[in-house]
């Protein structure tokens, strides 16, 4: 007989849905997530909307993957976390958790006698990350992003991490990809250092979502699943592989005022271009954006509002050899 599947307080025997509250380390927080023990043994993989609180794509996603996965076409065991910035959420505060003001993604590996975002990534490590074999996280743009949908895969980690999270990511049905090579920073860096691998989708932008956009997150986890042997049934992809972006160029802003980019999430520009500039409330140019090299927009801030060290513009190289990138079959070959 197939074991229970337990995460905190929450027990899920074979072929059973548990729903309830995980609570975050040391604080009085609770999020809510949701178990999947399958009827067949198998691996174990993590799904995670709302780290970032206001990316509610990723988030509304996971509330219905979560729903709608059913443990009679499982094997091995499934954990979503529908909500993890719960407070930020309740309150709006935009990428941030309301109580510390801090990023989680930028907190990893956490701590138990920290602030609240601390605690929670603290809580992933302790009581999430040593059980699961994979990990999806399930992003969009903020409410002060705009960006044009992609993956980010892992890859500084072992062969094998680096390799499985570059097979889910081609998975995915956007047109571009994103290896990181980051191993400390964000919740799916910090679980590939950890020999788990991770991807993070990007899909959708300021601070709105709607169903179409659901659907779509939605069928490339379950493809991914299936791919995985935890859900039954074959990957159903149409279309090429996304194409991969390298280098990316992350660009903070260095003043605080008014931005003014020049282009749009997925436009593309030349090396030398000017791609935004950032003047005060008197019209008095602060700063000036010039391209580092060609380059397709991948996500900026589209507010007018711009703070010193914040996120302002990120782009990935773009040049003709992208265009004419190896398309490979419908089928995805693994």
């Amino acid at each position: 007989m197939k074991k229970e599947f337990k995460i905190g307080p929450l027990t899920a025997a074979e072929g059973e849905k548990v729903s309830g509250y995980l609570p975050i380390v040391n604080a009085e927080v609770e999020v809510p997530i949701t178990l999947i023990n399958g009827r067949n043994e198998g691996k174990t993989i993590l799904i995670c909307g709302g780290l970032h609180n206001a990316e509610y794509v990723g988030i509304q996603s996971a509330i219905e993957l979560a729903d709608e996965l059913d443990p009679e076409n499982v094997s091995g065991n499934i954990i979503v976390i529908r909500l993890l910035n719960r407070t930020g959420f309740e309150h709006r505060t935009m990428s941030l958790v309301y109580e510390d003001g801090k990023n989680i993604n930028r907190v990893f590996p956490g701590s138990a006698t920290g602030t609240l975002a601390d605690q929670i990534a603290y809580t992933l490590e302790k009581d999430i990350y040593p059980f699961i074999d994979f990990f999806i996280d399930l992003h969009c743009g903020d409410g002060y992003e705009g960006l044009v949908p992609y993956v980010y895969c892992l890859g500084n980690a072992s062969d094998y991490v680096v390799e499985t999270s570059r097979k889910m990511a081609d998975i995915v049905q956007v047109d571009y990809l994103v290896v990181s090579m980051l191993d400390t920073e964000g919740a799916y860096n910090y679980a590939g250092s950890l020999g788990i691998p991770s991807i993070l989708i990007e899909r959708g932008c300021k601070a709105v979502w709607d169903q179409a956009l659901v659907e779509e997150d939605k069928k490339d986890v379950k493809n991914i699943l299936r791919y995985l042997g935890i859900l039954g049934g074959e990957v159903q992809r149409t279309g090429s592989i996304p194409k991969e972006v390298n280098p990316v160029i992350y660009e903070n802003a260095p003043v605080t005022g008014c931005w003014y980019p020049s282009f749009q999430p997925g436009d593309t520009f030349k090396e030398g271009d000017v791609i935004g500039v950032i003047k005060d409330y008197f019209g008095n140019v602060l700063f000036t954006c010039y391209a580092k090299q060609n380059g397709i927009v991948l996500y900026e801030v589209i507010s007018l509002c711009i703070i010193k060290d914040g996120p302002m513009i990120t782009y990935g190289a773009w040049d003709q050899e992208i265009d004419r990138h190896a398309e490979r079959s419908k089928d995805v070959i693994m």
